[in-house]
C-alpha cells in the first residue's frame, strides 16, 4: 500500500478532494463537495472503477477499430480518466479538454500528471463557448461530461448546443453523453428528443433498474449520423459488474415519446439526486 494522503483544496466551483485507494497503489478517488467525480488509476489508465466510466468506455471501444487514434473533444475534465484511457488504447489520438474550473485543472494536473506526449491539451472555459468556437468538423468523437453541483448544466441540454456538437463533429462523428435522472424521465426524453431531432442514430445505455423507474441513476447518450454498433456496444455492457441495457430504434422511439426538443428559453438542469444517489457508501 502507498503512502499517499488525501489532498483537498478549494477550487473554483466547490470543495475537491483527492484520496488514495487503499487497495490500488496508485489510484486515487476524486470528490467535488463530496460527490465522487473521477476514478484514475495512473499506473492502469484503462481500467474505469466508476459503471458510468466503464459504458463511456464501452462506446470509444466500439465507434473505430482497436487501437486506431482519433480526435477527441471531451467537454468536462474532472480527473481525466476518459482522456488517460484514450491515450492508453488509442495512442496517437489528439485530444481537447475543456473544463470550466480551473482550480480542479490545476490540482489534477498538479497530483496526477499526464504522462509525456499523451497528446492531451487541456482548456478552462465554458463548454458551450468553447465548443462555439471550435472548428467545424474537427472532432471524431465528442464526450460530454459535465456536471455542475451534480447537475447537468442547462445551457449544455439544447438544440443550440447539440447543433454546435454535429456543426464539430465530423460526418461519421459520434456524440456520447453521460446524463442523469428518475421516472418519469423527463429530463432524459427531453435530451432524446433534442438530439433526435438533429442526429439519425441514437442510442441509451443504463441499467434496467433505472429504465424501469425504480431508482435515479446514470444513462449514457450515444447520437450519430451513422448506425451505432449496439449489438457489441449490448455485449460488452452485459458483461459488467452492473449489468445495462442498450436501448435503441423503436424501443427508444417509444420511451421519449412526445417529448419535445430543449430550447434555449426553456432549458432546465437535470434533477437534483435523491440524497445518498451519488454519495459514498
Amino acid at each position: 500500500m502507498s503512502d499517499a494522503i488525501p489532498v483537498t483544496r478549494t477550487t473554483d466551483h466547490g470543495t475537491a478532494k483527492l484520496m488514495p485507494d487503499v487497495d490500488r497503489e496508485r489510484a486515487w478517488l476524486l470528490t467535488v463537495d463530496g460527490a465522487p467525480q473521477s476514478y484514475v488509476d495512473l499506473d492502469e489508465p484503462a481500467y474505469l472503477e466508476f459503471e458510468y466510466a466503464r459504458r463511456l468506455g464501452h462506446v470509444l471501444d466500439t465507434v473505430a477499430e482497436p487501437g486506431r487514434p482519433l480526435d477527441m473533444l471531451h467537454l468536462g475534465g474532472g480527473a481525466l480518466t476518459l482522456p488517460r484511457y484514450v491515450a492508453a488504447t488509442r495512442p496517437g489520438s489528439r485530444q481537447d479538454v475543456v473544463e470550466a474550473d480551473r482550480g480542479l485543472l490545476e490540482l489534477v494536473v498538479e497530483q496526477l500528471p499526464l504522462p509525456a506526449g499523451s497528446g492531451v491539451a487541456l482548456h478552462t472555459a465554458d463548454a458551450r463557448a468553447w465548443l462555439e468556437a471550435a472548428p467545424a468538423d474537427s472532432a471524431d468523437v465528442l464526450v460530454a461530461d459535465v456536471f455542475g453541483g451534480s447537475r447537468v448544466p442547462a445551457h449544455l441540454t439544447t438544440l443550440a448546443y447539440a447543433r454546435e456538437a454535429g456543426r464539430v463533429l465530423r460526418a461519421d462523428g459520434v456524440y456520447v453523453a453521460n446524463l442523469a435522472d428518475a421516472a418519469p424521465f423527463a429530463f432524459l426524453r427531453s435530451q432524446l428528443a433534442t438530439f433526435g431531432a438533429l442526429f439519425e442514430e441514437l442510442a441509451l445505455i443504463a441499467e434496467p433498474g433505472v429504465l424501469r423507474g425504480r431508482r435515479f441513476g446514470n444513462a449514457i447518450l450515444v447520437a450519430a449520423h451513422r448506425p451505432v454498433d449496439t449489438a457489441a456496444l449490448a455485449r460488452l455492457t452485459a458483461g459488467d459488474a452492473f449489468p445495462a441495457r442498450v436501448e435503441h430504434g423503436r424501443a427508444l422511439r417509444d420511451f421519449t415519446g412526445d417529448a419535445r426538443p430543449v430550447t434555449d428559453e426553456d432549458a432546465v438542469p437535470s434533477p437534483v439526486p435523491p440524497d445518498g444517489a451519488f454519495g459514498i457508501g
